[in-house]
């Protein structure tokens, strides 16, 4: 036993060791270099960067109120109501995840531009066309489209929230008389708040550093993008990572505030219910309402995976509603390109080793804070949350800085001449939260007595892990590597700040450089954009059969 204790905190020291190298130390880097008061006063002074920061918080808080605004009347319709098809919505709901952003930007330019869908509509009808890209329309589709794919997230928690809700509080409260509008504001939203916490600053630290939608959209007056048009001057100018310094700073302050917002968790800690499911079942037409509505918000989500298909096969889509013929030579271009079929080798080794490493430091990092329950675990737990809360250029930037900075990290994670271990530990880092907690909801729901007999017949503990605890949480295992590995596939922020040489460019940053080539690119790109459409459609609906209701409990902190 004494042996067993003393592995156990030697793997959790390394563990320690490792994410404070690979996490804590790049944020440092970015935080040494970049606080210097003299730069931060210059950032200040600089009416282009003042906007840069003044656009992207304002994208954050409207996109998360827009995010707000979808998932919350949903996810009440879902917890309240029974009606036809319910157990297919939480499913639906998967759908606009699908498509990242930064892919999404293509169809939704399809849909949006001068001679796009929604302006061929109006001509038809008569009316005169809309500029939704240009002006204030460039900052309203930003949020929209931010907003479309991040509402899941949202979505999830309030639903995994709103679960947890004893119904016999609610029945107390109208015993007590209290109407519907006083019991949701006095018992169900104070109940509501861990939920909302969870998903809230997550969508508002998500949006406030997404790089790829304004980026794709020609949006360069936000501070995501000026940090990464910064990067060929980072040897000579360190105001790209005073920069990163000032956006750590107001992610921190957005989740700070947000928590103040939401009045803290401590007197809002969910209580399981024990009794009956209370969904009303409704009469006659009014039972196909709540399923409307589900279908409805799923179809203003997946506009732009329809309009990212018209472009890929469409003939000739432009200043039409529906593509003029189909065709498979935008696939032929696109593979024919010299980018891509390396970025999807590129991006499969990447993925695979982030995955494998992901997934061993997410399951020791669960059997820490759910079995062994040692000392310093939950603050292991705590540090293995932290990539949620650190944005992604962050992270990036501060890989870049130990090239620069130290000799064994410029030997090991050369970004010019070998990628592979740079870009492969900056995806795990982000995605290790996703596997910790998908372990960990599967730890809690698994009995320890069957561990415990498995010691008393005298197996050792790696017999007991391999043969009794892996094998029966086997499916949230599996949940946690698979969006390891596709959102690693799909990841924007790393990609397009740490690939700097086309022959090792993985999947995003060749969509990105397909894109701006003028004429065919867009389509090449929405062609290529197909297939990651398609292999993160199957990893997300694998996920979701695997969890079922249980996926939410993979996006809280």
């Amino acid at each position: 036993m004494k042996i067993n204790r003393i592995f156990q905190y030697g793997t959790m020291a390394a563990l320690t060791l490792f994410l404070s190298v690979f996490l804590l130390l790049p944020v440092f880097i970015v935080i040494q270099v970049g606080c210097d008061w003299s730069l931060i006063m210059e950032v200040c002074r600089s009416q282009v960067y003042r906007e840069g920061l003044l656009n992207s918080l304002q994208i954050a808080v409207v996109t998360t109120l827009m995010v707000a605004l979808i998932s919350v009347p949903l996810a009440l319709l879902y917890d309240r109501f029974d009606f036809p098809g319910r157990e297919l919505c939480s499913l639906a709901m998967l759908l606009p995840m699908i498509l990242p952003p930064f892919v999404g930007a293509l169809g939704f330019q399809q849909l949006l531009g001068h001679y796009g869908v929604f302006n061929s509509i109006l001509a038809a009808l008569g009316f005169e066309r809309v500029d939704f890209l240009s002006g204030n329309g460039v900052f309203w589709s930003v949020c929209f489209i931010e907003a479309l794919h991040l509402y899941p997230i949202f979505y999830l928690n309030i639903v995994t929230a709103l679960g947890n809700i004893d119904p016999a509080l609610n029945e107390a409260g109208a015993n007590l008389g209290g109407n519907k509008w006083q019991r949701f504001f006095r018992i169900t939203l104070p109940l509501m708040r861990p939920g909302l916490l969870a998903g809230g600053s997550i969508v508002l630290v998500w949006s406030f550093t997404e790089m790829g939608t304004p980026l794709m959209f020609g949006f360069t007056r936000v501070a995501p993008v000026q940090i990464l048009n910064g990067l060929n001057e980072l040897e000579t100018n360190p105001l790209p990572y005073t920069l990163v310094l000032i956006m750590l700073i107001v992610s921190a302050l957005l989740y700070l505030v947000s928590r103040l917002a939401l009045g803290g968790t401590a007197n809002a800690t969910p209580v399981k219910g024990n009794t009956s499911s209370t969904a009303v079942k409704l009469a006659s037409w009014k039972k196909f309402l709540p399923g409307a509505a589900f279908v409805l918000v799923s179809f203003c989500a997946v506009l732009p995976h329809l309009a990212l298909l018209g472009i890929a096969f469409g003939k000739n889509y432009y200043n039409t509603i529906l593509p003029q013929g189909f065709t498979l030579a935008h696939f032929d271009s696109a593979l024919s390109n010299v980018l891509v079929l390396p970025s999807i080798g590129n991006s499969l080794r990447y993925s695979l080793l982030a995955m494998f490493i992901a997934v061993v430091i997410g399951v020791v990092v669960a059997l820490a804070s759910v079995r062994w329950k040692l000392r310093g675990s939950v603050a292991l737990d705590l540090l293995s949350m932290l990539p949620l809360a650190v944005p992604g250029v962050v992270v990036a930037f501060g890989f870049l800085g130990m090239t620069v900075k130290f000799s064994w990290a410029a030997a090991l994670f050369d970004p010019v001449e070998n990628p592979l271990w740079l870009l492969s530990i900056a995806y795990a880092v982000r995605r290790i939260p996703y596997v910790v907690r998908s372990v960990g909801s599967g730890l809690e729901q698994t009995p320890e007595e069957l561990e415990n007999a498995a010691r008393n017949f005298g197996a050792t503990a790696w017999q007991v892990l391999c043969k009794i605890t892996l094998p029966l949480i086997v499916a949230n295992l599996l949940v946690g590597g698979l969006f390891a590995f596709s959102f690693s596939m799909l990841e924007v922020s790393d990609s397009l700040i740490l690939a700097q040489k086309s022959e090792f460019f993985p999947i995003t940053k060749a969509l990105f450089e397909l894109s701006q080539i003028l004429g065919s690119g867009p389509s090449s790109a929405s062609a290529f954009g197909v297939w990651a459409m398609c292999f993160l459609a199957v990893t997300l609906i694998a996920a979701g059969i695997l969890l079922g209701k249980r996926i939410g409990s993979i996006f809280k902190f």
